[in-house]
């Protein structure tokens, strides 16, 4: 479950993304000049510490980006060179913004969604009367099974950019992260798992990552 507050905060999450997508490597090839929002998806923190949200851009020249963020209300220790920006928010105080590709949380929630045929979290509304539900500005969907355990604790990781994706890997297992979309592209390379996603105008699910499991000989 995310909740969302009526609060103001300072930078605006539009703010810090016009200011630190144009700055990233794989959004070399598009035109950032202008960004649009399409929708977003979160994903739950079991510990209910750390803030996970995904915005699904549009760029000037039509392009579809993908910017994970996580959001703490301290600093990840070691984390520095990973730190979007700082945040002031008048409802939960000075909020730490994180590029999502480098917190273990965000990888441990989005391997366990992909394995487990997951989907995004419920949205709701805090009021004074209470919870409001939200409706999603954004669905995905793992291809795994309901079966599947979930990924364990993502621990040391390696991240690396190649093109316009990035890629985790850990000890057990690769994930990668597509930072522009393809509206036509569903599938994945055979082995892997895939977290597909839609939006308002685009209903047919488009492909957003893949997690990839290692097999006992390494690969």
């Amino acid at each position: 479950m995310a909740v969302h507050h009526q609060a103001t905060i300072v930078p605006t999450k539009a703010e810090l993304l016009a200011a630190w997508v144009p700055t990233q490597p794989w959004a070399a090839g598009a035109d950032t000049s202008s960004l649009t929002k399409l929708g977003a998806y979160r994903f739950d923190d079991p510990d209910g510490e750390v803030g996970m949200e995904t915005h699904l851009l549009a760029t000037a020249d039509g392009q579809v980006l993908q910017v994970p963020l996580t959001y703490r209300g301290s600093p990840r220790a070691g984390a520095e060179d990973s730190l979007v920006t700082t945040m002031t928010h008048t409802t939960l105080g000075d909020r730490w913004i994180y590029d999502a590709r480098h917190d273990p949380v965000y990888a441990t929630a989005l391997a366990t969604t992909i394995a487990t045929g997951g989907r995004e979290a419920d949205l709701f509304l805090a009021t004074a009367d209470g919870l409001e539900p939200q409706p999603a500005s954004a669905r995905v969907r793992g291809s795994g099974t309901a079966t599947a355990p979930p990924h364990a604790s993502w621990g040391p990781a390696r991240v690396t950019v190649e093109g316009t994706a990035s890629t985790t890997r850990g000890d057990a297992a690769a994930l990668t992260v597509l930072h522009v979309l393809s509206t036509t592209t569903t599938g994945a390379a055979a082995g892997g798992l895939v977290l597909t996603g839609t939006w308002p105008g685009q209903e047919r699910p488009v492909l957003l990552a893949e997690l990839r499991l290692r097999t006992a000989s390494g690969s």
